[in-house]
């Protein structure tokens, strides 16, 4: 007797219903839903009700000038501090419920130089970089190799980030932000001392990003200091956003 295929009419109802709301969620990538922060001591408001959607695929900018707030939103984006209203989420994810599920999920460069051991070489950084992060023993290490090449850093690995020019030590920084192949990368002001090289690099490692379906926030001081183009442009003005 020939087999015959079982025709499941659940499975047709479930393709003809509609999305539920989280994988509605999931698919629209970065969303930030009236964040606000209020610094008490200081009796001022650093995001007033701060809306952002960026989806998966794309990238964004916000420009503003210092104390705008730009730091302050990626802080509170990446998980560092706690909004007092509003909900971020990033694919799903939402940042207060699913705390380090969250986080693991973003690359954070930060403005400025820190985040670097003066004694410890760069291949050191990557290794305790991955181990903060989860990584398998083999996952670790194809990560590694990747930021490496994707960075130009294969022959500077053995040597200490104090004897590294600034230019080199920035590109130490940003290959730690995508070293464990994050969903969402934060970039605040990434050209601070990177020579053309170290441009045309991020700029290459921004589009591999984007092309596996990552996001890329990026904030400056100025137009002038960003790329030639995203996918969505927002000012930053006395903690409030505005798209461009």
């Amino acid at each position: 007797m020939p087999l015959r295929l079982r025709h499941d009419k659940a499975i047709d109802a479930q393709e003809r219903e509609p999305p539920s709301a989280s994988a509605r969620r999931a698919d629209q990538g970065l969303v930030l839903e009236g964040v606000s922060k209020n610094w008490v001591d200081q009796r001022r408001t650093a995001l007033h009700e701060v809306g952002l959607a960026v989806g998966r695929g794309s990238t964004a900018a916000v420009v503003g000038a210092n104390g705008s707030g730009k730091t302050t939103l990626l802080r509170v984006i990446v998980g560092m501090i706690r909004p007092d209203g509003g909900t971020v989420s990033l694919n799903g994810r939402d940042s207060a419920r699913d705390g380090k599920r969250y986080r693991s999920k973003i690359g954070y460069l930060s403005a400025g130089n820190a985040g670097l051991f003066a004694r410890l070489s760069v291949g050191r950084h990557l290794a305790y970089s991955a181990s903060i992060a989860l990584l398998s023993k083999d996952d670790a290490q194809q990560c590694i190799d990747r930021v490496l090449d994707a960075f130009a850093l294969r022959d500077l690995a053995s040597r200490r980030v104090d004897r590294l020019s600034l230019g080199q030590r920035q590109r130490v920084r940003t290959a730690l932000a995508f070293l464990h192949e994050p969903e969402l990368v934060l970039l605040d002001e990434p050209h601070n001392s990177l020579d053309e090289h170290g441009v045309l690099l991020l700029r290459e490692a921004v589009g591999d990003l984007t092309a596996r379906g990552g996001i890329a926030l990026w904030c400056a001081p100025a137009h002038s200091d960003l790329e030639a183009s995203f996918d969505r442009s927002f000012v930053m003005r006395a903690g409030r956003l505005e798209q461009l």
